[in-house]
């Protein structure tokens, strides 16, 4: 008898910034991190923003990395008075905020004499055993400290850092997903077949998703695990059942 397969390792996501409660900035990470993380196999299985307060900070970040294998974090890493994630992941921890001696001798040296004020030097501050994540596009890098990945919140430096993090994180199996849509079957009609399928396979997430273009509404099933043939079982009997609801099923996803 064969072993089972270990499960994935976890991960969440923890966006920090008042700016984007405020609704002033979108948050454009999400979307990036859940599509590279399913693809290394550690699927984002929660996502939270909370705001540039201490206690909120330190409580989540306590809360989820006892809970998911990897936290991530975007935002709050920078220069100004506000950017407070650095010392409070510290806190979290226990550890002090002090300058990281690699990262300070490195922004140092980036910078003309007397650049390297008081303002950057936050950026080279971090908690006591942080290990650095260095990017080409960026002075200033994340870090990480257990199993909490410290990022910025500009989207290009944040995809940078991951993806010089990302050969450093422990892999399960890839997340995949297979999707079929059809016009004129209204998610109310699909909805009891659909729950059988999902109910037949219990590993897969099926998702129904309506659409509504100007050639005509209808609905996209989508169907998310890392069992790639069950995937495909399932679509196919999605695929049947929209065809015997009176759709006209297309594989994939609707066009924009």
């Amino acid at each position: 008898m064969s072993e089972p397969e270990p499960a994935n390792p976890t991960a969440c996501l923890i966006v920090i910034g008042n700016e984007v409660l405020s609704g002033r900035t979108q948050d454009a990470n999400l979307r990036h991190l859940a599509v590279r993380l399913g693809a290394l196999g550690i699927p984002l299985r929660e996502a939270r923003v909370i705001p540039d307060v201490p206690d909120v900070i330190v409580r989540t970040v306590n809360e989820v990395r006892a809970a998911f294998d990897h936290v991530f974090t975007t935002g709050g890493i920078g220069p100004t008075h506000d950017d407070i994630t650095s010392e409070c992941i510290a806190a979290a921890f226990g550890v002090p905020w002090e300058p990281h001696a690699e990262a300070w001798a490195k922004m140092a040296a980036a910078y003309q004499p007397g650049e390297f004020n008081a303002a950057r030097q936050r950026m080279a501050t971090m908690p006591r055993g942080a290990r650095l994540i260095e990017t080409t596009i960026s002075i200033a890098p994340g870090f990480s400290i257990g199993n909490v990945h410290v990022m910025a919140g500009v989207p290009r430096v944040m995809q940078a850092q991951f993806e010089s993090l990302a050969p450093h994180l422990g892999r399960g199996r890839p997340v995949i997903s297979r999707a079929v849509h059809t016009r004129g079957v209204p998610e109310g009609r699909i909805a009891e077949g659909l729950a059988a399928i999902q109910a037949r396979y219990p590993a897969l997430d099926l998702g129904s998703y309506p659409y509504y273009r100007t050639h005509g509404n209808g609905v996209a099933i989508v169907a998310k695990g890392t069992d790639a043939a069950a995937a495909e079982r399932a679509i196919a009997e999605v695929t049947a059942l929209m065809r015997d609801l009176g759709g006209e099923p297309v594989a994939g996803e609707p066009a924009e």
